[in-house]
């Protein structure tokens, strides 16, 4: 395997990427000794062998292997239970997650554990949206019962957003498996270390299965959250798009202390940090009814400023964070021009129109639209873009352009955007962002699991 099996918030990253660590000792995968026994113990390996080998691998690189020849990463759940198992051997388990809780496979983890052999599994917990993922954003979910299983269901986004000392009487061990998005805004990660730091108190381990960052591991933006406008919908003081797995976040938080926990991380199998998701050959499952596709969580951390205006951010569409519009905006063109003339990388802005459903702004409604088309994903900072749409639509449209409560400041971290969107200096604002980004790359480099 190239990925370590076990990390926990006890050790430091001494070795990043592919040895299994045990407390302190640092052991080289079986897999790993073998390859590179048999490799130089072959009897007739010359020089001119190894320049063939390395002349095969540069015209390997040279090129995109097709999808059906894509080497999968394994995600935390199958590298548990073929390597960590003893983590849950023997012992009752609580488990946290949702539909894209599968292995490479599509394989439930409610499944793999219920069956998984000497452990039991005793009780769930859902997060925003639903064990299944089917709820519609900020919808309280209520408490249930897993049909297939018969485990108890108790839900994380309703009377409590964490784990209750009476919830845990029946685990050992609390374990965490859902699929993020990579944005601070986003709330599973908050239910993450919420139920992590529970755990701590109730005494029991809380250990994260990794999975990876679909939008980049290697790619940060946004500013920072201020402590006073800290919510579920950012709970820590991460930028917007943090360029972290969930594992690395939640190791990250530990050895910093702004948690408390008692974290074991199962890193991933073949996973780097500059994959976008279709590197990693794993099937797509939305982690929300709004995020179906991989641009929409690229997009996300900076279209989902329109969530706290007036402005429709593109839900009760097909094309949900990729779209804005309002009744009133009858000179998108207008505006899609003056957002092509700044030059923003890796995106393009189109004039268009939707009919919205309804139970949404300007639901039943045919409404002027902007189209968000990303030309170039590496280079696209949606944090930029967001922040340089709303000044533009606030510009034509003082009047019209309303704010929804302190809800820009919740999303965007301070009051900088709106004070900026009003009163001119978005660029003064990018800037303070870039370095924050910056000082956080550095802050959180001695904690990544993964090779670039």
């Amino acid at each position: 395997m190239s990925q370590g099996s076990l990390w926990s918030s006890t050790n430091q990253n001494t070795s990043v990427g592919s040895p299994h660590v045990e407390g302190s000792e640092v052991i080289f995968p079986r897999d790993v000794k073998v390859q590179l026994k048999a490799f130089f113990a072959y009897p007739r390996f010359t020089v001119s062998m190894l320049l063939a080998l390395c002349a095969t691998a540069t015209a390997i690189s040279a090129f995109r292997l097709a999808p059906e020849n894509l080497q999968r990463v394994t995600p935390g759940v199958s590298v548990l239970l073929a390597d960590s198992i003893h983590l849950i051997r023997g012992n009752r388990v609580g488990l946290i997650t949702n539909h894209t809780g599968v292995d490479e496979r599509g394989r439930t983890t409610i499944d793999l554990i219920f069956h998984a052999p000497g452990a039991r599994l005793t009780v769930l917990f859902s997060p925003e949206h639903g064990i299944r993922g089917t709820i519609e954003g900020g919808e309280r979910v209520a408490s249930s019962v897993d049909r297939t299983t018969g485990v108890p269901i108790f839900s994380l986004y309703g009377d409590t957003t964490a784990p209750m000392p009476r919830m845990l009487g029946d685990v050992d061990v609390l374990i965490y498996d859902i699929q993020d998005i990579g944005a601070r805004m986003y709330t599973y990660v908050w239910t993450m270390t919420l139920a992590a730091e529970a755990a701590k108190k109730a005494g029991k381990k809380f250990v994260v299965l990794d999975r990876p960052n679909p939008i980049r591991a290697d790619i940060i933006e946004g500013g920072l959250i201020e402590r006073r406008y800290r919510s579920l919908t950012g709970l820590h003081d991460v930028p917007l798009r943090y360029g972290l797995t969930v594992g690395e976040l939640a190791l990250y938080l530990v050895r910093t202390r702004q948690i408390d926990a008692d974290l074991l991380v199962v890193p991933m199998k073949g996973y780097r940090q500059s994959m976008w998701w279709e590197d990693t050959g794993l099937d797509w499952v939305g982690p929300s009814p709004n995020i179906r596709q991989v641009e929409a969580a690229l997009l996300y951390p900076g279209m989902s400023f329109f969530e706290a205006t007036n402005v429709s951010e593109g839900r009760g569409t097909e094309l949900p964070f990729r779209l804005v519009g309002a009744r009133w905006l009858t000179d998108a063109a207008a505006v899609s021009r003056a957002m092509n003339a700044k030059g923003l990388r890796g995106v393009r802005f189109q004039p268009t129109q939707r009919r919205v459903a309804r139970g949404e702004k300007f639901g039943g409604e045919v409404i002027p639209m902007i189209h968000v088309i990303v030309t170039n994903r590496d280079s696209v900072r949606s944090a930029e873009i967001g922040a340089h749409l709303l000044r533009e639509i606030y510009l034509r449209h003082p009047r019209e352009f309303h704010w929804r409560e302190e809800g820009i400041e919740r999303l965007s971290g301070s009051r900088a955007l709106r004070t900026a969107v009003e009163h001119g200096g978005i660029e003064r604002v990018l800037s303070e962002w870039r370095r924050e980004a910056s000082a956080f790359r550095a802050a959180t480099t001695p904690w990544r699991l993964y090779s670039r």
